[in-house]
């Protein structure tokens, strides 16, 4: 993993994501006393897990705070041979009734308002795990992949500043962990973001005879390694270096 220079990060941002990070390990160390971990924790009691199946059912959803997640897999000769392994991986949202004042949908030519208040979701990124429970990977994904509503990477970012899952289903550790995730590696999910929106730029320009957020040529525009670890030494190593 090569973690991004933080030279442009005021202080106030690394001591938040500093936080997160301590969170974060906090809530792997109380798992793994019972010998649990994140994704486990999301998948038990629910029966054999299929891959493509949301987990839990339903998602996890926060009535307050509108964000949303769910976990999930693909087969590994359709997804991990490509881009690499992973046992599976959150998705995660904000539906509209939690985003900032003034958000609104990107104008696309094929845009359709959903018919509720509520529908057009927006979907932040991805965040791959390994077999251990451990997050390896972080990707940004086309319109199709997810039946979101495609909102630009400058307001998906805004978007970001509210998720917050705010209760104890199904798991309260796991909740917590993923929540924290959105700002201990915000700057790597916001060149994702970015990155996402100049690939489908491109795309557009080379392949003018096709719609590019619904082409199946085109599922993720980028993505980045993530290691917990790594990412809270240099963020400690930014910190002390502005002391």
């Amino acid at each position: 993993m090569t973690v991004q220079n933080f030279d442009d990060l005021d202080l106030k941002r690394l001591q938040d994501m500093s936080l997160a990070g301590e969170q974060i390990m906090e809530c792997d160390r109380v798992l793994r006393k019972s010998k649990a971990n994140t994704v486990g924790e999301v998948i038990k009691g629910q029966g054999e897990f299929f891959e493509w199946d949301h987990y839990p059912k339903g998602d996890v959803y926060d009535n307050e705070t509108h964000s949303q997640y769910y976990y999930h897999a693909h087969p590994a000769e359709t997804r991990l041979a490509i881009y690499g392994a992973e046992h599976g991986h959150f998705h995660t949202f904000v539906r509209p009734r939690g985003m900032p004042k003034g958000i609104k949908p990107a104008r696309l030519p094929d845009y359709k308002k959903g018919k509720g208040a509520n529908d057009d979701l927006c979907h932040l990124v991805g965040i791959c795990m390994d077999r251990r429970g451990y997050p390896i990977r972080a990707f940004s994904a086309n319109r199709w992949v997810t039946g979101e509503v495609w909102y630009k990477a400058k307001d998906v970012i805004r978007i970001m500043d509210k998720f917050f899952i705010d209760h104890a289903y199904p798991s309260w550790p796991v909740n917590i962990w993923i929540t924290a995730m959105m700002r201990l590696f915000r700057p790597q999910f916001e060149k994702l973001l970015y990155e996402r929106d100049a690939v489908l730029e491109q795309w557009i320009a080379d392949h003018p005879d096709k719609n590019a957020y619904e082409d199946r040529d085109l599922e993720i525009p980028s993505y980045v390694d993530i290691s917990i670890d790594k990412q809270i030494r240099a963020v400690h190593q930014a910190i002390k270096e502005r002391s």
